[in-house]
């Protein structure tokens, strides 16, 4: 039986696999960057032992993927599918919302569209899913732009919103994509 743990998938050239404490060392090379976390909407790292505590308590959550190059398994992003009680924005009971980052070494390279497309199947095929979301703050270009690419539509616009980790208010801007909608882009 796979568990929630075991669970992985490959793409062409990634491995999308729960997140282990055993990449601390990796999270935090790509997450103490200034140019990744606060853009999205969290800080940076402090240590290793702080990238350690946030694989423990935020990506150790189910459906949450350590983004890994095929030829080394070594995390370099992460992505995962929120669920609605988490969510951004209101969203209903039977569509989820896709949060995701990459370290700044790998940016325009497409690996999180390719990360994207693979959980937008997986969430539409075996969960069930009616729609997806996904939000970028005010000024992240490469977030919505990188929407786009994998048929994500705007949908809505939230102003003053408490961005609780970083402290501040923002204005974030929500891309929606139905399952009908992906199955006309995938021919299905």
């Amino acid at each position: 039986m796979v568990t929630e743990r075991d669970k992985k998938f490959k793409t062409e050239r990634l491995v999308l696999r729960p997140w282990t404490e055993d990449d601390a060392e990796s999270l935090y090379q790509y997450a103490k960057d200034p140019a990744v976390g606060p853009i999205a909407g969290w800080p940076v790292h402090t240590s290793i032992d702080n990238s350690r505590d946030i694989i423990k308590y935020v990506l150790s959550a189910d459906e949450t993927y350590a983004v890994c190059l095929k030829e080394d398994n070594c995390a370099i992003g992460s992505i995962g599918l929120i669920p609605p009680a988490q969510s951004h924005t209101e969203v209903a009971d039977n569509e989820l919302e896709i949060g995701y980052w990459i370290g700044v070494p790998f940016w325009g390279n497409g690996y999180i569209p390719e990360a994207i497309r693979c959980l937008q199947e997986h969430a539409f095929v075996d969960l069930g899913c009616k729609a997806l979301w996904c939000g970028y703050y005010d000024g992240n270009e490469k977030s919505r732009k990188c929407q786009e690419k994998c048929g994500f539509t705007y949908h809505h616009t939230e102003t003053d919103k408490p961005c609780i980790p970083m402290g501040d208010v923002r204005t974030e801007h929500f891309t929606r994509l139905s399952k009908e909608e992906w199955e006309k882009l995938n021919l299905r």
